[in-house]
């Protein structure tokens, strides 16, 4: 079975962290780009980071110096490692993933436009709350 696994949300007070997980079971996740994206309730959809094919990344100014996006291919899982969180990244955080069978390493470039996609894949979502 094809799935994302998101994973790794809770109760943080201001200036902790968390990491959230993007786990992939039935495909490889070499071959696609991730994005992590959040909604926060009555706010439309952010796209927060992105790794590609290659390894490029992409962080929105909203979390740039804070979070940082890795793949552990070994484990087919991308992680989003979130430093000094503060309230407002309170929301619930989704995994995307997007085919790049030929490996181009350009989807970064998508998310940072802030066009809407049609992801192959999505994680169910996890839960962050930031408290102040």
């Amino acid at each position: 079975e094809v799935q994302l696994q998101a994973s790794g949300g809770g109760l943080v007070q201001t200036g902790g962290s968390l990491r959230l997980s993007c786990a992939a079971s039935g495909f490889t996740f070499n071959y696609f780009s991730v994005v992590w994206f959040r909604q926060a309730p009555g706010q439309e959809r952010e796209g927060v980071s992105c790794i590609s094919t290659k390894d490029n990344t992409y962080y929105s100014d909203s979390v740039k110096g804070r979070f940082t996006i890795s793949r552990d291919s070994a484990k087919n899982t991308v992680y989003l490692q979130m430093n000094n969180l503060k309230p407002e990244d309170t929301a619930v955080y989704y995994c995307a993933a997007e085919s790049d069978p030929f490996l181009t390493g350009g989807h970064c470039t998508v998310v940072e436009s802030g066009e809407s996609y049609d992801y192959d894949y999505w994680g169910q979502g996890t839960l962050v709350t930031v408290s102040s």
